[in-house]
């Protein structure tokens, strides 16, 4: 079964046409980037209305790369939540016009579920059950993944996600949007224990995170920063969040039976996390899949992937379908 995708929930414009939810045969990104770069983070006005203009062409590649045209296509699947109403609705709308005029099936896909997803594409033997790290500009959660579209979260931030945590941390170094990606670049060969940071306690919390706290910290050692230690900095910046990260994912690992680790969404394209998870997850005898870094950031490849469990799941979203900014729950 052959899905198009479509993902518009930030500030990429994406398409892609995936087969059986594990082969890309296509997948075209159209990044906004170097115009948010100027303001320091996304503006939510330009990236819709960028969206509007990037839609069409991008789903044209889509299906050029593929080989395929729209009346091969089976399904259209669309992010529908969560992420900028704006952003949002450029995608569902379009979709929903595509698929209409096209007679095929329209399918809704969480923007969550969709990274997990990813996931499929880089592992293709890899099933449910498992438990999976989330982390992202606007997320963090650890969820317990009992089949294509069950989901259980087992803890989530309370505040900051980690993603956020990171490019606030490079705004106030001085660092160009996005922030995450100079942290990691600068802080490779820099030493991760130079600098001290601390791992919340949250009462009652479980498995749930918070990074204002460890935030709050980062912007007050700042001020004492000396000449080259930008280095050390972002480096231990980086190790306290991803030790913080791994160690609440291996806790609800163990206390819930999981030997098998994944993750899910932008910040786990960072090399720090990656790698200290891979060393944690060995040592505790753990599997871990993560995806290819081309498949970590916003991309329609993975709606495409989770679309397909969704169709084969529910059916179609009915063409009443909207946007919702602020889905709550998996």
């Amino acid at each position: 079964m052959k899905i198009l995708g479509i993902e518009s929930s930030c500030d990429e414009t994406a398409a892609a046409v995936v087969e059986d939810g594990r082969i890309v045969l296509s997948s075209a990104i159209a990044s906004q980037i170097e115009t948010h770069r100027s303001y320091g983070g996304v503006v939510p006005e330009i990236a819709s209305r960028m969206h509007v203009e990037a839609i069409c062409g991008v789903t044209e590649e889509a299906l050029l790369q593929s080989g395929l045209a729209l009346e091969e296509i089976d399904a259209v699947a669309v992010t529908a939540a969560p992420g900028l109403i704006g952003a949002l609705l450029v995608g569902v709308n379009y979709a929903k016009g595509l698929a209409f005029s096209a007679g095929k099936p329209l399918v809704a896909v969480h923007h969550l579920r969709g990274h997990i997803a990813a996931n499929y594409i880089t592992h293709p033997a890899l099933a449910p059950p498992f438990l999976c790290l989330i982390a992202s500009g606007g997320h963090t959660h650890i969820v317990q993944v009992r089949d294509y579209t069950d989901f259980h979260v087992l803890g989530r931030t309370r505040d900051d996600a980690a993603g956020e945590a990171f490019d606030k941390a490079a705004r106030a170094l001085g660092l160009p949007y996005p922030g995450g990606v100079q942290l990691d670049r600068i802080g490779q060969g820099g030493d991760p224990r130079a600098y001290r940071f601390p791992r919340p306690k949250l009462s009652g919390g479980g498995y749930d995170f918070s990074f204002s706290g460890l935030k709050t910290a980062a912007l007050t050692q700042m001020k004492t920063l000396p000449a080259g230690g930008l280095a050390d900095f972002a480096a231990s910046f980086q190790y306290a969040v991803a030790d913080y990260l791994c160690h609440n994912t291996l806790l609800a690992a163990r206390e819930h039976g999981y030997t098998r680790v994944a993750l899910a969404g932008g910040v786990c394209a960072n090399t720090t996390l990656r790698r200290e998870m891979q060393t944690r997850c060995a040592a505790a005898g753990a599997m871990l899949y993560m995806p290819q870094p081309a498949y970590c950031g916003d991309n329609a490849a993975m709606i495409a992937a989770q679309g397909f469990y969704e169709y084969k799941a529910h059916g179609a979203a009915g063409w009443d379908l909207t946007a919702d900014a602020r889905s709550a729950g998996l």
